[in-house]
């Protein structure tokens, strides 16, 4: 099995939802007391959060950078940066060490492809929804990326940034999401892309009318392809 480097900490409450599908995917995949191989460095995210919002987004990479060269160091074999918004420095990240990097829009994208959907809502932070480092990435997908209005925008940000990276749920919180969506589903999309790792803790496939993409849970489950396929096959032989 290879192990899975994880940059965490962007929020630590998305970060524990990796560890647990990770660890839940690799022992229903392998069995017995298989677990997933994983390096994580959790950054403090009171030191990316300003470079963000004061668009010193050099300042974020460098951290990030620094990150995965420790854990190409320690031994992982490949990378997932466990947070949509700042994927607006993948390419500094994916530069900066020889590891493979699972991008999570093209993770995302393939699973929007499988299900053959067109058109899609995007719920994330401002960076995300107003910037186009992940619907750009999409759109290589031929797929159609739809947005909520600017007071929409602002109002997901908010919930993103002083309830879910805190690990605050609130039912009233989840009602502005839903609205969000229903406006979303009423422009045309055939699906809706939970594109901010914390999302998923507030919306869930049953809430919803359309697919949901939960990125968190895409994301999670295309590295353990990539981590157990090798494994499995000398499994299929060994019983074959």
């Amino acid at each position: 099995m290879k192990t899975i480097g994880l940059i965490g900490g962007m929020s630590w409450a998305s970060t524990i939802e990796y560890y647990r599908i990770l660890n839940q995917t690799a022992h229903a995949r392998l069995g017995g007391l298989h677990s997933a191989k994983i390096l994580l460095y959790s950054v403090d995210f009171a030191e990316i959060e300003p470079a963000m919002r004061e668009d010193r987004w050099a300042d974020a990479a460098r951290i990030l950078v620094d990150a995965a060269r420790r854990l190409e160091a320690g031994g992982a074999d490949l990378l997932l940066l466990c947070t949509n918004t700042l994927h607006k420095v993948a390419g500094e990240i994916e530069r900066s060490t020889r590891l493979p990097f699972l991008h999570i829009a093209d993770a995302c994208g393939d699973a929007i492809v499988a299900r053959k959907l067109k058109k899609v809502g995007l719920l994330g932070t401002r960076f995300t929804m107003e910037q186009d480092f992940i619907s750009s990435r999409l759109e290589r997908f031929n797929l159609e990326v739809l947005v909520p209005d600017a007071v929409q925008r602002a109002s997901a940000n908010r919930i993103i940034f002083e309830e879910l990276v805190h690990g605050k749920i609130l039912p009233e919180s989840k009602a502005e999401y839903l609205e969000m969506i229903r406006g979303l589903i009423g422009r045309g999309a055939e699906g809706i892309i939970l594109g901010c790792t914390e999302i998923g803790l507030l919306i869930q496939q049953a809430d919803v009318a359309v697919p949901v993409f939960d990125t968190t849970q895409i994301h999670a489950l295309a590295a353990m392809e990539m981590a157990v396929a090798e494994e499995e096959k000398v499994q299929a032989a060994k019983t074959g």
